[in-house]
């Protein structure tokens, strides 16, 4: 029996494909050269844009011919789209991509796929590490929360454990993953009965209850560090880890340490202290903006000004010699005017990114965008702006 696996999307989709290839492996089967070749074919979708919907439901079409003369193909359906029908409590979302791909076997959940083997890695001098999955920060055009679901942190001992054993393989570098590796551990921290606001609150007023950290398993494995407080609009924001956990990573001797992706207000002081501290650590830092205009930030439930981005670029220079910038942006947003999109123009050429992953805004189901904003940026217009920002930044200048 063979298997063959394709993977629409981001760094942490490739990463569970690998987890996939895993359990395959696990159950004696072999990796084919393509869909003819297949008994399962495996197919790992995405949902952050229409686009990559679409291309699903095209490829699982096509794949229905192949059933045909190939009646033993099984096709299972994965990753995001799943995530989201399972977490759509109304059966709606589920209802209907069964109607649209009557061809799929399966609809399976990537949480039934642990981290109980290693996985079968598809690069043999770098390796995705995912440190947590889900995301807790709701902006208003994204459906990661609904896909991925709320964010739970890996086990702090599992992720050193995995690294120790890539370097031990030879593994020359490392990427730690994640929608927001900024936040990882805050639940690792907190016992289920506490809630983050009323640690955060208690912070903010010079206090917090040591029960809340004391005999935490985690914590014992960090020699009982103090958790560092993420300050946003100059108040404590949540609890994070991350700092700890990339600068252990570092200290392993890998040639480079990457990370990916990073929210804007969790990009804590001592963070660029431990990146500054560490030459292995990226010098390439993928920093989403998503737009350069305050008012599309606000209406996108980005909790942060241009401003106050852009004092983060300012302090990374600073302390980092040599340090560059990739980041996410959105064009043609809900009530996206003109003026709103030259702000995003001013300051991509204030930054001087490296590359930007650049993208038309769409809806998305279940996002407070598609809800209560209209789209209403006409296509031509999104096309216009996107072709403007990718000669900017991504098409290098002919000499």
């Amino acid at each position: 029996m063979k298997y063959f696996i394709k993977t629409f999307g981001c760094q942490q989709n490739k990463a569970d494909s690998e987890r996939i290839a895993s359990a395959f492996k696990a159950r004696g089967m072999k990796s084919a050269r393509g869909y003819k070749d297949a008994d399962y074919v495996v197919i790992n979708t995405c949902m952050i844009r229409e686009s990559a919907e679409n291309r699903v439901y095209g490829l699982v079409h096509n794949l229905g011919d192949l059933k045909i003369k190939n009646s033993k193909l099984k096709i299972v359906v994965t990753g995001c789209m799943v995530g989201l029908a399972y977490r759509d409590k109304t059966g709606k979302y589920l209802k209907r991509i069964r109607e649209i791909m009557p061809e799929v076997d399966e609809f399976m959940p990537i949480e039934e796929v642990g981290f109980d083997s290693e996985p079968v890695r598809q690069n043999q001098t770098n390796a995705w590490v995912p440190i947590s999955n889900g995301c807790n920060n709701f902006c208003t055009f994204c459906v990661v929360p609904f896909t991925r679901g709320r964010e739970i942190s890996r086990p702090y001992k599992d992720i050193i454990e995995e690294c120790f054993h890539l370097k031990a393989r030879g593994y020359e570098s490392v990427t730690l993953l994640g929608q927001n590796v900024n936040s990882y551990g805050v639940d690792l921290l907190l016992p289920p009965s506490v809630i983050p606001n009323e640690v955060r609150d208690l912070a903010n007023k010079g206090s917090v209850k040591k029960t809340y950290f004391s005999n935490n398993e985690t914590m014992k494995q960090l020699n009982n560090v103090k958790p560092i407080y993420v300050k946003h609009l100059g108040r404590y924001r949540i609890p994070t880890l991350f700092p700890f956990l990339l600068e252990r990573i570092a200290k392993m001797g890998f040639k480079k340490v990457d990370f990916m992706s990073s929210n804007p207000w969790d990009f804590s002081a001592e963070l660029i202290d431990v990146i500054a501290q560490h030459k292995n650590i990226t010098r390439l830092i993928h920093l989403p903006i998503q737009s350069g205009d305050n008012n599309v930030l606000r209406r996108m439930n980005r909790w942060y000004t241009t401003e106050q981005y852009l004092r983060i670029i300012s302090k990374l220079r600073k302390k980092v010699p040599g340090v560059k910038f990739s980041t996410d942006i959105i064009v043609g947003f809900c009530g996206e005017t003109e003026e709103e999109f030259r702000n995003t123009v001013k300051l991509v050429k204030l930054v001087g990114y490296q590359k930007a992953y650049i993208s038309e805004y769409s809806e998305r189901p279940m996002t407070s965008a598609t809800k209560i904003l209209k789209d209403d940026v006409v296509h031509k217009v999104k096309k216009q702006r996107w072709q403007m920002l990718e000669n900017l930044i991504n098409k290098p200048s002919p000499l």
